[in-house]
């Protein structure tokens, strides 16, 4: 029986399944592999950060096999621009910042993922996603928890999100709902995706949007 994206139950079930066969597909990747579609992925959104004028954006520490983007904090630091890690201090709360450059201190926080140590709140004007899927409207599928969605629909949101994911997870749609906020851009393998940024500030880099 066809989904309906009205029919929630329905969906959040389609959801988790899909989730765990992406999950599977991305693992069975390798390492290798998975680095080499970072290394793809990492100038691309330096610059879209870069041309969006940010002065601080957030990265976020990889997990589950997720795409490692770490070795753009360097990048980043060369051009001013700070950088920090997302910290979830409430369960089913938005995401705070936390200011953080490679090589300072961390600890275990949330799901076990590593939190700057030092409290250093800071807001910045672009953050990434890591995106289990997307789908063709530019909504990410996550792990169910809703925090950057939570997140993206305060007022003061970051400017620019960007989805981080690989191009053979990207998805029809993910039916989306009413909580579900959409990506700015989604940067994949294979180049920018969907995006509602000025395609002219991409194609400055040779990268024109769809």
């Amino acid at each position: 029986m066809p989904i309906s994206g009205k029919d929630w139950p329905a969906v959040r079930e389609w959801r988790r399944n899909e989730r765990q066969r992406l999950l599977e597909m991305r693992a069975a990747l390798g390492h290798e592999a998975r680095a080499e579609a970072a290394a793809r992925i990492i100038p691309v959104v330096h610059a879209a950060i870069r041309d969006h004028g940010a002065k601080a954006a957030s990265l976020y520490w990889p997990i589950k096999s997720e795409l490692d983007l770490r070795p753009l904090a360097a990048l980043l630091a060369r051009d001013g621009i700070a950088t920090a890690l997302p910290v979830i201090v409430e369960k089913g709360a938005a995401l705070v910042f936390w200011q953080w450059s490679p090589g300072e201190p961390l600890e275990r926080g949330f799901w076990n993922i590593p939190m700057p140590r030092q409290c250093r709140p800071i807001r910045p004007d672009a953050v990434l996603a890591p995106a289990v899927g997307f789908d063709e409207a530019g909504y990410r599928l996550g792990y169910g928890g809703g925090y950057f969605d939570r997140t993206l629909a305060q007022p003061d949101r970051p400017r620019l999100a960007i989805g981080i994911g690989l191009a053979q997870a990207r998805l029809a749609t993910i039916f989306p709902q009413p909580h579900d906020i959409p990506m700015d851009l989604i940067v994949t393998d294979e180049g920018p995706g969907y995006t509602r940024m000025n395609p002219s500030s991409l194609a400055k880099n040779g990268n024109e949007a769809p």
